[in-house]
């Protein structure tokens, strides 16, 4: 089982790539294709928006086929096949259904990591595993970052995007060769195999969701779509700059979803946790629409920041999984997972069209993106404070 986790592990590191490398290319396709930030962050939001609707099957399925066939198939026909899209693009609706077949593509390999983890370990240490695959995962955040902007500026964006097709090929012939079953719970005679409506009658779970959509939109949307605009327009820079900067965000990341994964067991609390690293986070974001032209340096770090105090995901999702009954953990940790993702894709959508709406001849060229970290950062504040009405629990 440990080789079929590492493997799962890799495919998630394409995942978190996937999820990120549009900001590096934003130079790229706007010159070969004519790719506005509109259209990115619409493509982006597309992702993750489909992923999001992708849960309530793949949970369904996670409990009743089994993240082997469930990781690998969708895996090898969405991810190979939407990188093997994006390489053919002519135009930005191209994109905009390639990334829609790579989010289906996506959707499964987190949560069958996960799923394994809830069926063989026990509540406590969720937490930490979750923090872990995370953290490694976050790998492809940083690969989409610099990396991949000097890829693209050696080989062309359309080779690596033909190179990124052929690995996630691989490594969905790997998840069905590596990945074990765990045994299925059975469900005692007389009860109830219970569905996702059983998981939403549950009043603890919905002190979770508000904060569940809100958490990761500011930091995926910077990294995944806003941080190229932003500091080409507003800094000039190019591919490699943004690349550069990208990058620390990624690393502030990883860094986050280490740190995050063991903090329950060492202060002996969940909710206190996290409650404060997201306070923390929101204000970075209502800093950087304060202060956008603060310089590169002190941008970055805020940028940076964010990606830091923001990786609070895995936590959150022990935060859930402490509540589910066994025979549901598939659709449990799928349905936290599709309220977290779905806030993304919603924020991403509807950012593209707040930046619309705050242009104009007369506007300063910050403005747009001010619209877009304030559009962020309201909706972060309140999923906060909601969230101080959650259970605290540590089990």
């Amino acid at each position: 089982m440990r080789i079929g986790i590492i493997t799962l592990i890799v495919a998630y590191v394409l995942s978190q790539f996937y999820r990120a490398f549009l900001a590096v290319m934003t130079p790229a396709l706007k010159t070969d294709l004519g790719a506005t930030p509109e259209d990115l962050a619409q493509a982006s939001g597309a992702w993750f928006l489909v992923f999001a609707l992708m849960q309530i099957p793949v949970g369904w399925a996670l409990d009743n086929i089994g993240p082997r066939k469930v990781a690998a198939g969708l895996l090898a026909l969405g991810g190979a096949g939407g990188a093997a899209m994006f390489a053919m693009a002519s135009s930005p609706d191209h994109i905009l259904y390639a990334m829609i077949l790579i989010g289906i593509g996506c959707s499964p390999v987190l949560m069958a990591s996960y799923f394994i983890f809830a069926r063989l370990y026990s509540p406590a240490v969720f937490g930490t595993l979750a923090g872990m695959v995370i953290g490694f995962g976050s790998l492809g955040n940083i690969a989409g970052a610099l990396p991949l902007a000097l890829a693209v500026e050696q080989f062309g964006w359309r080779t690596c995007l033909w190179a990124l097709a052929a690995v996630t090929l691989v490594v969905a012939a790997l998840i069905m060769v590596t990945v074990d079953n765990p045994p299925k719970v059975e469900v005692e005679e007389g009860q109830a195999k219970g569905s996702v409506l059983d998981l939403l009658k549950m009043p603890a779970l919905w002190a979770l969701f508000p904060l569940m959509f809100v958490n990761y939109a500011a930091a995926a949307g910077l990294r995944g779509s806003w941080a190229g605009p932003f500091l080409r327009d507003v800094y000039g820079l190019g591919t490699t700059g943004i690349g550069w900067v990208t990058m620390a965000i990624a690393l502030a990341m990883v860094v986050g979803s280490f740190a995050y994964g063991p903090m329950d067991r060492i202060f002996g609390t969940r909710k206190w946790v996290i409650f404060t690293g997201n306070m923390i986070a929101v204000g970075m974001v209502f800093l950087l629409w304060a202060f956008p032209e603060a310089g590169v340096l002190n941008i970055s770090l805020t940028m940076a920041a964010i990606g830091l105090f923001a990786a609070s995901f895995p936590l959150l999702m022990a935060h859930g999984r402490s509540f589910y009954p066994p025979h549901l953990v598939g659709r449990g940790v799928t349905l936290m997972n599709m309220f977290g993702i779905g806030g993304v894709g919603v924020f991403q959508y509807a950012s593209a069209s707040v930046y619309r709406s705050a242009q104009g001849p007369d506007v300063a060229v910050t403005a747009p993106y001010q619209a877009v970290f304030l559009f962020f950062a309201v909706p972060g504040l309140i999923g906060c404070l909601l969230y101080l009405f959650s259970q605290d629990r540590t089990d």
